[in-house]
C-alpha cells in the first residue's frame, strides 16, 4: 500500500536542464574542454562533483581537489544566476495536478533531490512550504544511485520505504529508489529503465489513483 509520494525535483517538478547545460558549457569553454548535450545527459541525477568529473574526462591534464572544488563552485554561481529567472510559471505541466491528487487521496508528499539548490529552486517556483518534507543535496553524503536522499525523505515523512512511490526522470534516481526498497514511476528520459514499476512520458494527464491500482 502506497502512503507517500516522493518527487525528484529537476525534470519532474521543474526543468532546469538548460540552465545546467549553459553553466557547465561556460565552465568548459574556460577550460577549453568540449562539452555536449550527451555529456550533460550523463550528469542527470548525480551530484555536482560527479558531474564535474564527466566534464573533466576530456581535459588534457589532471586537477587537484582544491581546483575541482573551485570549478564546481564557479559552475554553481553561474547556475544560480540563471536560476534567478525561475518562476511558478515554469512548473512542469501535470506536476501540481499530480501532487494535489496525492493530497486528495490522503498521501504525504515530499521532494527527494540530489541538488543542494533545492531550497532556492522551491522558493523561486513558489513551493518552499508546499511539501510535507524535503531531502536534498545538503542532507546527504552519497548521491543517487545511492538511496540515501530518498530514505531521508521517507524518514522525515515517518513512512516506511516500502510504502513510498518515487517519481523520477533519471536512471540513477530509479536505481536509487529501487535500492531503497521503494516503488518507482519513471517519467521522461527514465521511462525505458527496466527496473521501473510504472512508466509515463510525463505527469501531464496522469491519474495517480489508476497508477496505484496497477501496484495493488
Amino acid at each position: 500500500m502506497i502512503s507517500a509520494v516522493i518527487f525528484d525535483l529537476d525534470g519532474v517538478i521543474v526543468s532546469t536542464d538548460e540552465y545546467h547545460f549553459r553553466a557547465w558549457q561556460e565552465l568548459a569553454k574556460e577550460l577549453s574542454v568540449p562539452f555536449t548535450q550527451e555529456d550533460n545527459s550523463r550528469q542527470r541525477g548525480v551530484s555536482r562533483m560527479e558531474s564535474l568529473e564527466v566534464l573533466l574526462e576530456k581535459a588534457d591534464r589532471n586537477f587537484n581537489q582544491d581546483e575541482k572544488l573551485t570549478m564546481a563552485e564557479k559552475k554553481n554561481a553561474i547556475y544560480r544566476d540563471l536560476l534567478s529567472r525561475l518562476s511558478p510559471d515554469q512548473i512542469l505541466p501535470g506536476a501540481m495536478d499530480f501532487a494535489e491528487e496525492a493530497r486528495r487521496l490522503g498521501l504525504k508528499i515530499a521532494v527527494g533531490s540530489s541538488s543542494r539548490n533545492t531550497p532556492f529552486i522551491l522558493k523561486k517556483i513558489g513551493l518552499a512550504d508546499y511539501f510535507d518534507a524535503v531531502a536534498d543535496g545538503n542532507d546527504i553524503q552519497r548521491s543517487k544511485p545511492d538511496p540515501q536522499v530518498f530514505l531521508i525523505a521517507a524518514e522525515r515523512l515517518q513512512t516506511a520505504p516500502a510504502e513510498c512511490l518515487v517519481v523520477e526522470d533519471a536512471d540513477a534516481g530509479v536505481e536509487a529508489a529501487k535500492a531503497g526498497g521503494m516503488f518507482t514511476l519513471a517519467v521522461g528520459a527514465a521511462k525505458k529503465h527496466p527496473g521501473a514499476d510504472l512508466r509515463a512520458d510525463s505527469l501531464e494527464g496522469l491519474s495517480l489513483a489508476e497508477l496505484l491500482q496497477e501496484l495493488a
